[in-house]
């Protein structure tokens, strides 16, 4: 049975709440004001986010869920007693730089309400404008683990790297003496991505090893040997860019695939078609994709984004869920950004991934994740669910 929008945007689990400092500024022609009274009579919300640059795909992504998400949330009105919510598009185009200016013109203007980004970069820029100014921040896809916790105004509304991590570690069930390999670039998203193996898989009791590989090489067959000869129980692969086909060619022609099980990301739709001989030889750990779930929510979000000429995809969720948390801030806290972070704190809800839960303590926003493989269809691949992962079972690590 349904939950009606009503009541489960007033599901909290109340947790405590928190005494801040000041409060930020705020918008309406009447102030916020305590609890059981009415509040202002419009909230204006900034939504920063890739609508051009690099990430302009994962950004439509999540506008697409966003906006979905606040119709349904607020039965078409984009009201939530008696209080208009109106949104400020602006683009980030991926820089940290375009999207501080931005931030900081909206808070000068009166707005105490940001979600967004695509970009992890852009996160943690406009999660220390929030932290300085006291305004609250709904993150958006960008999956840094360092943005969980990183202050109280701050809150997820996706998933980040720890939660892909410990999906791949559910591929070997019990951790404890396997051994897992880190197959990745030798950069920055290598070198995280190797940091998180050996602290997630690794503290479950995994030896965790690595061949990390230049990223000017285009030879990979090499490194593919010595993948092999390190004889591990499962092969983790962070990997992107233009290199990728060729390694995972090498891969496949060196026999790592029927030697040992092969793990990576599964990403958006538009990287379906890239790994070759290899797509059906890979395990896939997976954060959406629109046939994952079965429930009702993610029904009404893929009719609502088909509707309007989107397509769901990876990141459209995180929008989805944006919107839900926004209602709920603002139904419960009524524009005061000490209260909108008291209700988001421990508020669970149904989202289109299932249920979600607003971690108290950090933020991080706990939810299951998926094991996925790619079929051939008519000479393209398409995801297919493998599993279900319990959210408990890939929660990160809670920062206190």
């Amino acid at each position: 049975m349904r939950v009606t929008k009503k009541l489960l945007l007033g599901t909290v689990i109340a947790t405590a709440a928190l005494t801040l400092a000041a409060c930020a500024p705020s918008t309406g022609t009447t102030s916020p004001t305590e609890s059981g009274e009415a509040g202002p009579a419009e909230i204006t919300v900034g939504v920063i986010t890739s609508e051009t640059g690099p990430l302009a795909s994962y950004g439509k992504q999540y506008l697409d869920g966003f906006k979905a998400g606040l119709e349904w949330a607020t039965d078409g009105t984009d009201e939530v007693n008696g209080t208009k919510i109106t949104v400020e598009y602006r683009d980030d185009a991926g820089d940290p730089d375009t999207a501080v200016g931005v931030a900081k013109e909206l808070i000068g203007d009166g707005v105490n309400i940001l979600a967004g980004s695509a970009s992890s970069g852009v996160a943690a820029a406009l999660a220390e404008q929030a932290g300085q100014n006291k305004v609250l921040f709904l993150s958006g896809p960008a999956a840094a683990d360092a943005i969980t916790g990183i202050n109280d105004y701050t809150f997820r509304t996706g998933r980040q790297s720890a939660q892909d991590v410990a999906t791949a570690g559910t591929f070997l069930g019990d951790l404890e003496g396997k051994t897992v390999t880190v197959f990745a670039q030798n950069n920055a998203f290598g070198q995280g991505n190797e940091a998180a193996v050996k602290a997630i898989l690794g503290g479950k009791g995994a030896t965790v090893n690595s061949v990390l590989v230049a990223e000017d090489v285009t030879e990979f067959t090499p490194f593919a040997q010595q993948v092999l000869a390190g004889s591990p129980d499962l092969v983790f692969v962070a990997w992107a860019g233009a290199t990728s086909g060729a390694m995972w060619q090498a891969m496949s022609q060196q026999g790592v695939f029927d030697a040992v099980p092969v793990v990576t990301g599964l990403g958006d739709s538009a990287t379906f078609g890239a790994y070759g001989e290899a797509s059906e030889k890979i395990s896939f750990l997976n954060h959406y994709f629109p046939g994952a779930p079965d429930n009702e929510v993610n029904d009404t979000m893929i009719e609502a984004v088909e509707k309007a000429g989107g397509t769901p995809d990876l990141f459209t969720p995180d929008g989805f869920n944006a919107a839900i948390m926004l209602v709920q801030a603002i139904k419960e806290g009524k524009g005061d950004v000490d209260a909108m972070v008291a209700a988001l704190e421990g508020f669970e809800f149904d989202g289109p991934k299932g249920k979600l839960t607003v971690r108290a303590s950090d933020h991080a926003l706990i939810q299951e994740m998926y094991q996925v493989k790619l079929v051939s269809d008519g000479g393209a691949f398409t995801p297919e669910l493998v599993d279900t992962v319990p959210a408990d079972e890939v929660a990160p690590a809670e920062k206190q």
